[in-house]
């Protein structure tokens, strides 16, 4: 299982990553991989500081090689809405400026737009936003 991280291998490395993944399975084994797309609200904001739609694209652009050369068949896709709730702009912040896995060095002007933009989807009970996931069943070809 791969949760949202394919986008985060190295784009020369991702077909790689992918032939590991097919050399370690059984033939009939599954792999289930799972990315966010880069579309919405949510992601209008995070290009501000961290613009990852050529990074999730390389990794989609991965799976479609892998199914079109015959590495892995597609068994099933499906799209979904993941909840993202923050209740004001500093939970945004803190979650993604100060709490994450990867260093950010959100300029001044950065946050400032960040916070421009998020104000405009924040309500009376928060911002109640939404990213899309795409979930890609996968199988090694018996």
């Amino acid at each position: 299982m791969m949760f949202r991280s394919l986008h985060h291998v190295p784009v020369d490395q991702i077909d790689t990553a992918l032939r590991e993944i097919h050399r370690v399975l059984r033939p009939g084994g599954r792999v289930y991989i799972s990315e966010p797309v880069f579309a919405g609200a949510f992601n209008d904001l995070a290009r501000i500081y961290n613009d990852e739609e050529s990074v999730r694209r390389a990794a989609f652009d991965a799976v479609c090689r892998a199914v079109a050369t015959g590495l892995l068949e597609l068994v099933t896709e499906t799209f979904f809405l993941t909840r993202l709730y923050y209740r004001d702009f500093a939970a945004f912040a803190k979650k993604h400026f100060e709490s994450t896995h990867s260093v950010r060095d959100v300029t001044y002007e950065q946050k400032n737009a960040v916070e421009r933009l998020f104000n405009t989807y924040l309500g009376p009970d928060g911002a109640d936003l939404t990213q899309q996931v795409r979930g890609d069943l996968l199988r090694k070809p018996a």
